[in-house]
């Protein structure tokens, strides 16, 4: 794993992110990576927690409480640490899947019990025992005498002429004198040391008890410590399931952490595998680089072969596929529009840049390349980056050789990423289905290269140009181009003119892309105030409908109780008012819908599937629904159609509310009377009356009749007194 992120130059990114690791872990993590993402990606979003504690790997100490054995105090706690960090966790992630893991912990109490024995520094309280706080005391009291005593001698004029200076040194653990030679005259004491001066460094006899006495109660506490230490090891074994559980979580959180923080400071997006071995950069950013031009690839095919103009970016974009693919299978995060970029899913990732001639090893450089890929061939779904390819041997040998070895490699479902200056190689390759072709681009204007890249050509490869970047003299730079040749030089100005062309093509292409997006984006917007107005009209219309309809049905409520000649001109009036004011809206003629056509349903757009009959399958957002063709309008480009607008026309009214049957035979009166009725439906009227007379009977009797087997009608009946009483029947539709 190190050599393959120095042959990426991922090392500095590689030590930035160990930096945020509370102790040091392999890259990878166990388990399922949709799991890893989900987490965090929960972390990324909530407030910052407090760092993990720097703890030592504890694997050790796991293996001596196995088999019955006594931690240290220091690994104890560290323990202790962990523990309390995952309950400051199970605190501060109470919800969504982070909350779910937390839950799953579970803190036996008699563990929880011992986090409370020790302090923030890792010592033991003196509430665990009254003993600890006798000791602290009597230590500090000896300490106390021993600063007092040195003070003393230091300030005594006899020693004062033999010091080299009045401090207080700790020399192994013991606080001494430094002095001159001569010393035992005037101070007796134990030489445990000498400077780089030649003085002496003495511990003065009258240290000595204390010295005795402080290493007595220094004991004691060992002693005291190592009892409790006993105690708590015999419980972290009853315990020691639960302590390589915590441990291992632990752990897991600590990578996720350390992804999180080192995202954000270096402002980075996380990228998931998936399942396919397509790669889909956007914008993506090489670590090592300061300041990066974002590439942007589509590396659908299973080779991508990469030429053009020398110093133009093509082993950086071979080490940029290979980076990401590598941080993606990490989860690391990286510099990238991860919404818009897709990074498949490797076993193995290989990356062929070095020249691997090794004089100990006896090894020259093609050979050691072709060692490199016979080792290949035994692999599986696997990303290979290989720069320089033609390196080390003759190039039309190394083509074929190349070409046959490739095409193997692309049978064993290899993703195969190749910088060259081979053109033969190229043009062998060029016609196989799963190669892409992408050129360097050169400005020849500025002389420089773009550091961009143009899909489905090859690239020259501007060895004279570079040669005269670097420095090399211009006259042997034109003494080169005449060996070179001028047919060849020819075919280089031809493939310089392809590529500014597909350049100039490409240009125009989005130009028109972008305008009609442009003109799209403003269709669409007109439909849609189409439709809003459309709405707005019929909300409207249905409203002053309304309110129309109640009026009249209150007129005729008052106009009942009224004279019958007044009634009849009054509801004429009334639906002749109904008849000029009412609104006429044709429909709208259906659009033919076909499959695969573009719809809208409700507020939702999607796409037809199949139409069956009067019903269609249609996908909405990602979800598949059969709904009537009716319900479905058309979104997106639509065929020219004649704007069809609201008619609001004015008719002359040609029905009445009044039909009078007087002096006509039952079948005339019938054939009239279901005219009438006809033409009242059509007109919107509630109620209508018709005059037959009493006589012998006959035409009441044919009238109702009739109107016992006409559809639509609520009820029927005698007039009031007042509108014809049995002379008349009033007929409600």
């Amino acid at each position: 794993m190190e050599k393959l992120f120095s042959k990426l130059d991922l090392v500095d990114y590689a030590t930035g992110f160990k930096h945020f690791l509370a102790r040091e872990k392999p890259l990878f993590m166990e388990g399922d990576a949709n799991l890893h993402y989900k987490l965090i990606h929960e972390l990324l979003t909530r407030d910052r927690l407090k760092p993990l504690p720097e703890v030592p790997s504890l694997d050790v100490a796991l293996m001596h409480l196995s088999k019955m054995g006594i931690l240290r105090l220091s690994e104890i706690f560290a323990f202790v640490q962990i523990i309390n960090y995952m309950q400051y966790l199970k605190h501060m992630l109470n919800d969504q899947s982070l909350g779910e893991w937390m839950e799953r912990i579970l803190i036996p109490a008699e563990v929880a019990q011992i986090c409370a024995y020790f302090d923030e520094k890792g010592e033991l309280k003196s509430s665990v025992d009254e003993q600890f706080a006798s000791i602290a005391q009597s230590l500090k009291m000896v300490k106390e005498e021993m600063n007092s005593t040195l003070r003393r001698l230091i300030s005594t004029e006899k020693i004062a002429l033999y010091l080299a200076d009045k401090q207080i040194h700790y020399i192994n653990n013991q606080e001494a004198l430094l002095v001159r030679g001569g010393f035992n005259h005037v101070l007796k004491g134990n030489v445990i040391g000498r400077s780089s001066s030649g003085f002496f460094y003495v511990v003065p006899e009258a240290l000595a008890k204390l010295a005795s006495r402080e290493s007595e109660l220094i004991d004691r506490k060992e002693e005291l410590v190592y009892k409790y230490a006993k105690q708590i090891s015999s419980v972290f074994t009853k315990q020691l399931k639960f302590l390589g559980f915590v441990n291992k979580e632990f752990d897991r959180f600590d990578a996720y952490y350390a992804r999180v923080a080192y995202a954000r400071e270096k402002d980075m997006e996380f990228v998931l595998p998936s399942k396919t071995n397509a790669i889909k950069l956007e914008n993506f950013a090489h670590p090592a680089l300061a300041n990066p031009k974002p590439i942007t690839i589509d590396f659908s095919k299973q080779v991508l072969m990469i030429t053009g103009v020398n110093a133009g970016g093509k082993t950086m974009l071979l080490k940029s596929i290979l980076t990401a693919a590598i941080l993606s299978k990490y989860l690391l995060p990286m510099r990238i529009d991860a919404k818009h970029s897709s990074i498949g899913s490797f076993k193995e990732v290989f990356a062929i840049l070095d020249d691997p001639q090794n004089v100990k090893n006896d090894i020259s450089t093609f050979a050691g390349r072709m060692s490199e890929f016979s080792k290949l061939f035994g692999k599986k779904v696997a990303l290979i980056g290989v720069d320089e390819i033609e390196l080390g041997t003759d190039a039309d040998e190394a083509a074929n050789l190349f070409k046959v070895m490739i095409e193997k490699l692309i049978d064993k479902e290899m993703k195969i990423v190749i910088t060259t200056h081979h053109k033969r190689l190229a043009s062998l390759l060029a016609t196989h289905p799963e190669v892409e072709l992408l050129a360097a681009i050169y400005d020849e204007k500025s002389e420089r290269p773009t550091y961009g890249f143009l899909k489905g050509t090859i690239g020259r490869s501007y060895a004279f140009e570079t040669a005269l970047r670097y420095g090399i003299p211009q006259s042997l730079v034109a003494e080169a181009r005449v060996l070179y040749g001028e047919d060849k030089e020819k075919l280089n100005e031809l493939i310089q003119k392809n590529i500014d062309l597909e350049l100039e093509m490409r240009k125009t292409s989005e130009e028109l892309d972008t305008r009609l997006h442009e003109v799209e984006k403003l269709k669409e917007s007109l439909r849609d105030e189409k439709e809003r107005v459309r709405e707005e009209f019929d909300h409207a219309y249905s409203k002053m409908s309304k309110e129309f309809n109640q009026a009249i049905g209150e007129a005729k409520k008052a106009i009942k109780s009224s004279d019958t000649k007044e009634s009849h001109r009054l509801l004429n009036k009334a639906n002749q008012l109904h008849q000029e004011t009412r609104k006429v809206i044709p429909d709208q003629k259906a659009e033919p819908l076909h499959v695969n056509d573009k719809i809208k349903y409700g507020s939702s757009k999607g796409v037809i599937k199949s139409i069956k009959k009067e019903e269609a399958t249609i996908e909405c957002d990602g979800i598949t629904l059969r709904v009537p063709l009716s319900k479905l309008k058309r979104s997106g480009n639509q065929p020219k159609v004649h704007k069809s607008g609201v008619v609001i026309s004015k008719e002359t009214p040609s029905g009445s509310m009044i039909l009078d049957l007087h002096g006509l035979r039952a079948d005339e009166a019938v054939e009239k009377l279901d005219k009438f009725l006809s033409d009242a439906l059509m007109s919107g009227f509630d109620e209508v009356l018709v005059y037959h007379g009493i006589g012998t009977g006959k035409l009441a009797y044919a009238v109702r009749t009739f109107l016992s087997s006409y559809p639509s009608l609520v009820s029927y009946g005698d007039a009031p007194i007042n509108m014809g009483g049995y002379g008349a029947t009033l007929i409600k539709l």
